[in-house]
């Protein structure tokens, strides 16, 4: 099952866990009222399974591909683990599958304060468009992850501040109506 907390503010490797002491764990209703959709599927069958293919059908999700974060498969790794943390928001929703290894999405609060979600084999989430995120690998260094679109992929990440956007002003909103 996901965990899910808020951060410290230690200024310590990314990959560390950082939970606040005594922990302030997150729920998944607390994750739902931010518009985070977590669920739990057979990353051992992920070709053949059922459950993902009626995701698939349901959100429509006609795009995927699989990529592997590890510093022998990742072309510019370092590079692209910097810019995977930096603090961004995308115009369409982010889904993420993990079919092996682990992570941490950290995503913000309607206060702006950082929740750390953590993910392992069989985790799935979608980040509504407009929220602020970002991703770092744990201390494991390796995640593989099936990545889903709905149509064509888009990979533009708008860097904090993006307040202007539509996506952006929409997730508020949303914020606001689930307040």
């Amino acid at each position: 099952m996901v965990q899910a907390w808020y951060m410290d503010e230690s200024e310590g490797d990314q990959r560390e866990p950082h939970r606040q002491q005594p922990n302030r764990a997150v729920s998944l209703e607390q994750l739902r009222r931010l518009g985070v959709v977590y669920r739990r599927l057979d990353a051992d069958n992920y070709e053949t399974d059922p459950c993902l293919k009626e995701i698939r059908r349901a959100e429509n999700y006609s795009w995927m591909d699989i990529v592997t974060i590890h510093k022998d498969k990742l072309p510019n790794y370092e590079e692209k683990i910097k810019t995977f943390y930096e603090e961004h928001l995308h115009l369409d929703d982010e889904i993420r599958y993990i079919l092996d290894g682990s992570g941490y999405f950290d995503v913000r609060d309607k206060d702006d304060k950082w929740i750390r979600i953590s993910m392992e084999k069989g985790d799935m989430i979608t980040l509504p468009a407009g929220i602020y995120h970002r991703f770092t690998l744990d201390e494991n260094n390796y995640v593989k992850a099936m990545r889903l679109f709905v149509g064509e992929p888009v990979w533009t990440a708008y860097n904090r501040p993006a307040d202007d956007f539509p996506a952006r002003k929409q997730y508020v909103k949303f914020l606001a109506d689930e307040a």
